[in-house]
């Protein structure tokens, strides 16, 4: 039977050749086809498409076209109405019949039609063919009838790819992300070919749903395989779905390797730069859009604003407005509602509501902009009466609108306000919005209702992964870790699949709870959901191991990262900083630079922070430098570090005057100055700036009082350390164990131990530091025998003694000669504890075996030793051989001593004394010009000591104290009172003999005696003699203070520069061994 194309114009003369010669009919067929071809030709302009209308024979066409009613109704029921009339002819409609009638029923979206179409067609046996086939499954989607067009796709015989891609079209638009992933693996298994359209469907899914990321790709992988790794159809949705999850760097690529890139992809990938904190990026890929060939849609723009607004580039947004205008597009809705933000988070609200005024058609985004803006700047009234104007613009606020407005009331902790708006969301039966749940929970976390937030996020029923995150986020704040995991695993227990906010939530917890176990079951995790390489979630997983002490592997993390994130990096720095590895955090800023990586201004104030914590006041000056022309000046962590940097250098007047120009100072600011100034020895100053500080009322926190009683204890100032103590008490902070360990060092360098020891059992928790300061402060005083046994108990309760643990343990031996004991616990450090010993520790055993006379052991101990010696090692042997008068190792250890230090005056003064000590009179004068022509000044000795609230220091043979006369009186009172019970003044030891009859005897009267006597003059007999000396005390001072220690009955306490001396009835706590 033949077949002809039938359109409007065919109806002419020509046409009826075409008909059969038995039509019978003719004259009264053409009347009644000029009368019927009116509504035909309606018919077919309304319902068929050209390409479809030879779905009929001749033969069909002879015998119907008068039987057409003679009113129009709806196509589809004309089109059954045909197909009955056709089957009453005893006419045969074929496949394009019943095409033809299909895409009658889809255009009228006529669902009743289509199934009795569809029906037909099952008794016809038509069902098989895929042409009608895709069509039965177009019309069912049109009209919402999924599951009727699964149920065709799946009868269907041969699928091809477009039957594959409709069905998946389906559940994307019905947002059933979890569908079209079963059925693309099932496309697989059939081994369809995906094509373009498959993919793209795919990633749309992807992008809608809880889907693991490594899902993403896999499929990506197939893409490439595929060869579509270069389409704009499927890499613009792979380009957006990397960006959304946090994988940018990998949305670069695909980007880049795009041979041509449309408006979208240039949207997608500027959109993901801003989304993932890469807006500088953003701002210079729009300066490539124009070589490109690509011309800015409003779109483009609006993503190259949001990013300006973000990082605060609110010039170069201005720039932008002016190429906007220029451009034509400043009535664009999308530019209007960007500039809007961004003059909004500008503080420019004049220019943002001029924008908004201006604009011709406003939306609910217009309005949700200028009042998120108005709110955030404090201008609440003025965002709730734009919030009732926008109800009067007939535009309904929507849950983005009250989202903006319980933003603004959490940033400020408005929580009345925020109340009356939950209600507002209630009434108008938003409360249960996605988006809207997640701001009123972040409002009663933020606003500290915790309570109210649990039983908030009970009630809600959406399956959201935002208000587990909040939730965890609001755990997290109560340091509850139990609950935090507890929700973090019931999330999974529901299905819910955390996201790149999820871990950081549940990790931070764990970092602040130090529960590095739990962090890590959460890594691996985080590994096997695919985000082992998310920048958000490495930059917290390297921040929860640097915390805890595991550079080795934060800096692994770091390594691995195929992005370059500066919060990452600054993790990293902060971490070595933290543990004090200042030389690997410079070195590690510098490789940031290096890489281009612009730091932030927590990276700047790590980096000066190292730089003060190896005394590099260059370096740290030159990073302050990097820093202000980075537009930090005025930070305050920056000012805070280089005020400590400045401290810690003993810079007084710079930083006083960095402290000075600190705007907003916090109590970290003036801890800088207090700790900067104890570490640096000026432990005056530091004590001067706490009592500034509490003047100042400033809240006190335990890095102060840590700080402030650790420079009262390296003076001795006992009086103000116990004032600090008592405010300690009084504000709850001697519970903290950090606190009652520095306690504990107080009371034993002011050389109360009894104190000391008091404070240690007083603790109600101990750890290493609270053992060490106890085994280091009997050390101090002579008491080895008792830091021993403190040693033995530490180890006992289970607690691992470390390298500051041994350095304590050595002193205590070498203090009470117990030399086999000392080697023997130097030999353990290795082999029980596994502690490699440090430079300190060979010094110990320097000093344990000089302060016994082995010297030639000593020196072959050193020669043996794995590392270098230092100069303290040789000091150390070449003091031992002043005692011993040992001529030959002493010069020895200054040969090597001067090599080291060839400016450093002790070596010159040691090596003077033993020359002296040995009869070598010109040796030790040419030392001593030796001294004089290289410019070396000796170290004063000087003695201090409390009086009535003041401290008084002495020189050696001062005479210029107010009661200087009164004290050389006394003085030789008691040399005369001492010289009847047996004293033998030995000041001569170091002076030849010429220089013994031509000097004054006053002039050799050493400062600890002055300020003993001084002491004993002032001070009452109940009092104990408390004297520092800056040097060690000499043989004549040391036996001087026996006798007058038994003459006075009264309980006198050196601090000299190595030890205390516990001195009472004619005797020392060292036992003449020191």
């Amino acid at each position: 039977m033949s077949r002809f194309l039938l359109t409007p114009l065919s109806f002419s003369y020509p046409l009826f050749h075409h008909f059969p010669r038995a039509f019978k009919y003719p004259t009264t067929l053409n009347l009644n086809l000029k009368r019927t071809s009116s509504k035909f030709n309606k018919y077919v302009r309304g319902n068929v498409s050209r390409k479809n209308l030879a779905s009929f024979s001749s033969t069909a066409v002879s015998h119907v076209f008068n039987e057409f009613p003679q009113q129009q109704t709806n196509g589809s029921s004309e089109g059954i109405d045909l197909l009955h009339i056709m089957e009453m002819r005893g006419i045969r409609a074929n496949v394009q019949t019943y095409l033809w009638l299909l895409d009658g029923c889809y255009n009228s979206g006529s669902l009743l039609s289509a199934q009795k179409l569809h029906g037909k067609i099952l008794k016809s046996g038509f069902h098989l063919e895929n042409v009608l086939c895709d069509r039965i499954i177009d019309i069912y989607m049109g009209c919402g009838d999924l599951d009727g067009a699964v149920k065709v796709f799946d009868e269907m015989c041969d699928r091809s790819v477009s039957s594959w891609n409709k069905i998946i079209n389906g559940f994307v638009v019905n947002k059933l992300s979890g569908r079209v992933l079963g059925l693309f693996q099932r496309m697989t298994a059939e081994n369809v070919i995906p094509d373009e359209m498959t993919f793209a469907g795919v990633l749309r899914a992807c992008g809608g749903g809880n889907v693991v990321f490594q899902y993403v790709h896999q499929i990506h992988a197939r893409i490439t395989y595929h060869g579509f790794g270069a389409s704009m159809r499927v890499c613009n949705p792979l380009i957006d779905l990397y960006s959304k999850n946090g994988f940018i760097d990998s949305a670069k690529k695909i980007f880049d390797r795009l041979c041509l890139k449309d408006s979208v992809s240039w949207v997608a990938i500027m959109s993901g730069l801003s989304q993932n904190g890469h807006e500088i990026e953003c701002i210079f890929l729009f300066r490539q859009i124009k070589a490109s060939g690509t011309a800015p849609t409003p779109y483009i723009f609006s993503s190259v604003l949001s990013a300006c607004t973000k990082i605060e580039l609110f010039e170069v947004g201005k720039q932008l407005h002016g190429l906007v205008f220029k451009v034509g597009f400043s009535s664009e809705t999308y530019v209007c509602n960007a500039l809007v933000t961004l003059y909004s988070h500008s503080g420019n609200l004049i220019s943002a509501e001029q924008i908004f005024s201006t604009m011709r058609n406003r939306d609910e985004v217009s309005y949700n902009s200028l009042i998120s803006g108005l709110a955030q700047r404090g201008s609440s009234d003025r965002a709730l009466e734009l919030f009732k104007n926008m109800q009067l613009d007939c535009l309904k606020p929507d849950c983005v609108t009250v989202a903006s407005l319980l933003s603004a009331c959490a940033s400020v902790g408005a929580l009345y306000m925020g109340r009356q708006l939950h209600s507002y969301a209630i009434k108008g039966g938003m409360s249960s919005d996605i988006i809207l749940e997640g701001s009123l929970l972040d409002l009663y976390v933020k606003c500290s209702d915790i309570d109210t937030a649990r039983e908030f996020f009970l009630t809600t029923e959406t399956e959201n992964v935002v208000l587990w995150n909040v939730m965890l986020v609001a755990y997290g704040q109560l340091y509850n870790l139990s609950d935090s995991f507890e929700i973090f695993r019931q999330m999974q227990i529901e299905g819910m699949i955390p996201n790149q906010f999820t871990y950081p939530s549940i990790l931070r917890t764990c970092t602040a709870l130090g529960a590095l176990d739990l962090g890590k079951q959460i890594h691996s995790q985080v590994i096997k959901t695919g985000f082992q390489l998310n920048v958000y979630v490495c930059s917290v997983l390297i921040d929860m191991y640097a915390k805890h002490g595991k550079l080795d592997t934060a800096l692994g993390i770091l390594r691995k990262l195929t992005e370059e994130d500066v919060v990452s990096w600054t993790a990293m720095i902060a971490g070595y900083v933290q543990h004090d590895m200042f030389a690997e955090a410079l070195k590690l800023f510098e490789e940031m630079q290096n890489r281009g990586i612009q730091s932030d201004n927590i990276g700047f104030s790590s980096a000066i922070s190292a730089s003060a914590g190896i005394q590099a006041l260059n370096q740290g000056q030159q990073i302050h430098a990097q820093s202000c022309v980075c537009g930090y000046s005025d930070d305050l962590s920056i000012g805070n570090a280089l005020a400590s940097l400045y401290a810690r250098c003993g810079r007084i007047e710079e930083a006083y005057l960095a402290f000075k120009k600190i705007d907003d100072k916090d109590n970290i600011s003036w801890n800088a100055l207090i700790s900067g100034f104890a570490q640096s020895g000026y432990c005056e100053e530091a004590l001067q700036v706490f009592t500034q500080m509490k003047k100042a009322t400033i809240e006190f926190d335990l890095f102060t009082f840590t700080s402030a009683v650790s420079a009262a204890a390296n003076v001795a100032n006992t009086k103000q350390g116990k004032q600090i103590h008592a405010m300690i008490i009084k504000t709850g902070y001697d519970s903290e164990i950090e606190v009652s360990n520095v306690l504990v060092t107080l009371y034993a360098k002011c050389g109360i131990i009894d104190d000391a020891k008091r404070e240690f059992h007083a603790m109600a928790e101990k750890n290493e530091v609270s053992w060490n300061a106890m085994i280091t402060g009997y050390s101090q005083h002579g008491f080895g025998i008792e830091a021993l046994d403190f040693f033995q108990e530490m180890k006992k309760l289970g607690v691992m003694p470390n390298h500051v643990t041994f350095v304590g343990v050595l002193s205590a031996c070498s203090h009470a000669g117990m030399v086999n004991e000392g080697l023997g616990y130097f030999d353990s450090m290795r082999k029980e504890h596994g502690l490699v010993p440090k430079p300190e520790h060979y010094v110990c055993v320097v000093d344990l075996l000089g302060r016994a006379g082995f010297l030639s052991h000593a020196r072959k101990f050193i020669e043996d030793m794995p590392i270098k010696p230092d100069a303290l090692v040789w000091r150390t042997l070449l003091s031992a051989c002043i005692v011993h008068k040992n001529m030959e190792i002493g010069e020895f250890a200054a040969h090597h001593l001067l090599e080291l230090e060839p400016q450093d005056s002790a070596t010159y003064v040691l090596l003077s004394n033993i020359y002296a000590v040995t009869g070598k009179w010109n040796s030790r004068d040419r030392t001593r010009q030796r001294m004089k022509n290289m410019g070396v000044k000796k170290e004063p000795g000087r003695s201090w000591i409390e009086i009535k609230n003041s401290v008084h220091a002495f020189f050696v043979g001062d005479r210029l104290h107010p009661l200087a006369d009164k004290i050389y009186e006394y003085l030789g009172d008691l040399n005369k009172q001492a010289a009847n019970i047996g004293y033998v003044q030995d000041r001569y030891a170091l002076l030849n003999d010429v220089e013994q009859g031509h000097k004054d005897p006053t002039v050799y009267i050493h400062s600890e005696k002055l300020a003993i006597t001084f002491g004993l003059l002032s001070l009452s007999n109940s009092i104990p003699i408390r004297v520092i000396k800056n040097l060690r005390v000499c043989n004549d001072c040391h036996n001087w203070i026996k006798f007058v220690s038994k003459i006075s009955n009264r309980a006198i306490v050196v601090r000299d520069a190595y030890r205390f001396h516990h001195f009472e009835g004619g005797t020392c706590s060292c036992r003449d061994y020191w």
